[in-house]
């Protein structure tokens, strides 16, 4: 839980979000157990507002740099205002399941 507790409070600390949920979908992979490789963000702040969706990863991908750079293989990110947020009723996209990496039937 070590990365994942350090994605949180940088992203915390960064946007002050009303709403921040981070889940270690590692278990999801070809990865071992315990892993904390593989992540899913979502961040709901009113500093999102007027900002395109480029501008708001990048955002999160700057917070994040260190990790991203040693530790996370992969990171979804979604990125709301408050009333985007309210819209789709407080719920974000599911993650598609993994399909083995190399193990795909193709």
């Amino acid at each position: 839980m070590v990365v994942q507790q350090k994605i949180e409070q940088k992203l915390a600390a960064a946007f002050s979000p009303v709403f921040l949920d981070v889940i270690n979908e590692s278990h999801m992979h070809n990865v071992p157990a315990g892993s904390e490789s593989h992540f899913k963000v979502t961040v709901v702040t009113q500093g999102f507002e007027g900002k395109r969706l480029l501008a708001r990863h990048r955002s999160v991908n700057q917070v994040l740099a260190d990790e991203l750079k040693n530790d996370i293989h992969a990171l979804a990110i979604h990125t709301y205002t408050e009333s985007e947020w309210h819209e789709l009723n407080g719920q974000s996209p599911v993650s598609p399941p993994c399909h083995g990496g190399s193990n795909l039937d193709l």
